[in-house]
């Protein structure tokens, strides 16, 4: 390997590509006429849209995940919502080992999510550096650099739930030399550091960001922004700051809960009045893209006896815990988990579309996630592979703010009982005459199951290690699998500046 080759990889490795331009095609194209973001102020616009676009990423195996296969896997699989599905032998070595708590620092998975993840932080700060320079009022800059600092802090939020503290960019290495010698970019951040500075991204969002009816859709918001920012002081434990700012998102009358609990995971659903932020798919990228290994990788697998045509690799499926924590007639367990029929009298599963689904003699597993259906039947697709079909991703919605706004009652000694209330009526349930933090962590888990969170909301409660256990996830160690290791490949071109997280 030359000299000059291998300083490349190791910045493209150490500084996730920092100093070479986005993968996204927005930040690539040449414009002609050598047109700036000075002389040209559409380009801003066209800079966040790139950024936007970082949240596609999904390559598990190679450029870096955000939002698929690894994502999947360090989110829903490692907790006690879901299992790992499939056969036993497929990707036992990725996300079986977080799956059953063997990762290591070695794991593929846990390299491609930091540099995903530091990929699109890189992106953020390509756009504010070139924001500088922009020739747009005062008011619209402002909004522009609003949201992008909203998805940066999104970034180091899911990077300090998954790592603890991580080295802290926020800014482009000014040449070669200093992407190799700046400890900015090799050494971790505390934890707390790293809150920080995600919280003041956040309130930078807040303060500049318009309400959801005055901005264009699939654009961050003032209120993605205040729910976002509440989520960060539920995990800091700053519970009155939690309480004001679900309030002004409840208080705003920007959002509702739907009536059909089902129906905001369907494609026809999509940026509804429960909707506070999602990842775009479709038109809002100008083209039918979807995040790679989505869709296609959590997709009922043929099996058995097989004879239809599957829609994917069937990974992430609902455990028997999850299924085992609805209570009676409680609407959402049929909303969340597909059940192929194992009676023996072959009927077969029909979905809400009316496709069907084989019996279990046909079918690889008994469970799969069905938030993440995309209708076979109901939609045209475009793009390479009709199995990866383009899902929107829900990152935050209505009732995990009033969930949120629970919890900071409950914590601050207030009543509880209207925010959960409003909750469980939706799903068919009898309120709560009283709410304990007993009743907001079944609400957490059933409302919000198979949509990420799990796993981290035990770890913030301290209930990991007792519940990963008693699902049968005997190997977690308390004190060391809350985190994921950080990845030898990092610590290795970080001349081992970068430390480890315990127990690795």
């Amino acid at each position: 390997m030359n000299s000059k080759f291998s300083i490349r990889f190791v910045v493209m490795l150490i500084l996730f590509f920092f100093v070479i331009s986005c993968s996204s095609d927005f930040l690539n194209v040449k414009v002609q006429s050598k047109e700036t973001i000075t002389s040209d102020p559409d380009l801003a616009n066209a800079l966040v849209i790139g950024v936007y676009s970082s949240l596609l990423e999904g390559d598990p195996f190679g450029n870096g995940d955000v939002h698929g296969f690894a994502f999947i896997a360090a989110t829903n699989i490692m907790s006690d919502d879901a299992d790992k599905g499939s056969f036993d032998l497929d990707q036992a070595n990725t996300i079986g080992v977080m799956d059953d708590f063997t990762v290591t620092p070695t794991d593929q998975f846990c390299n491609t999510l930091w540099t995903g993840h530091y990929n699109g932080i890189g992106s953020c700060n390509q756009a504010l550096k070139a924001f500088k320079s922009a020739t747009i009022d005062a008011a619209t800059l402002s909004e522009l650099k609003a949201e992008v600092r909203f998805i940066r802090a999104y970034y180091y939020f899911a990077l300090v739930r998954m790592f603890g503290g991580v080295p802290l960019v926020l800014q482009v290495p000014v040449d070669v030399h200093d992407a190799l010698t700046n400890p900015v970019y090799q050494t971790r951040a505390t934890t707390e550091v790293t809150y920080d500075s995600i919280i003041q991204d956040l309130q930078y969002a807040v303060n500049n960001l318009p309400l959801k009816t005055q901005a264009s859709v699939g654009h961050a918001t003032k209120g993605a922004a205040q729910s976002m920012l509440a989520k960060v002081y539920m995990y800091t434990g700053n519970w009155a700051q939690v309480k004001v700012l679900t309030d002004g998102v409840i208080n705003s009358g920007q959002y509702s809960l739907v009536a059909d609990y089902g129906s905001q995971f369907k494609q026809a659903g999509e940026n509804g009045p429960e909707s506070i932020f999602e990842i775009e798919t479709g038109s809002f990228n100008n083209g039918n893209y979807g995040i790679a290994n989505y869709t296609i990788c959590q997709g009922p697998r043929v099996g058995g006896l097989g004879g239809w045509n599957d829609m994917g690799y069937g990974f992430n499926d609902p455990s028997t815990t999850l299924i085992n924590s609805y209570e009676l007639g409680d609407l959402r367990k049929a909303e969340t988990i597909i059940f192929i029929d194992n009676s023996g009298t072959h009927k077969g599963t029909i979905l809400w579309d009316g496709f069907r689904i084989p019996s279990s003699d046909s079918v690889q597993n008994l469970t799969y996630n069905y938030k993440t259906y995309t209708s076979t039947l109901k939609e045209t697709y475009s793009i390479v592979s009709d199995k990866d079909r383009p899902q929107n991703v829900i990152i935050l919605r209505y009732a995990d703010v009033l969930l949120m706004s629970a919890e900071a009652a409950v914590q601050l000694g207030g009543d509880a009982t209207t925010p959960l209330n409003l909750v469980r009526a939706r799903a068919g349930l009898p309120p709560k005459p009283g709410v304990t933090m007993a009743d907001i962590k079944q609400e957490r888990h059933v409302e919000l199951a198979m949509e990420d969170d799990r796993f981290w909301d035990l770890v913030r409660w301290g209930d990991a290690a007792s519940v990963m256990i008693a699902s049968g996830k005997t190997n977690f160690v308390a004190g060391k699998n809350e985190l994921l290791p950080i990845p030898a490949t990092q610590i290795l071109l970080s001349n081992g500046k970068l430390t480890q997280n315990p127990g690795y």
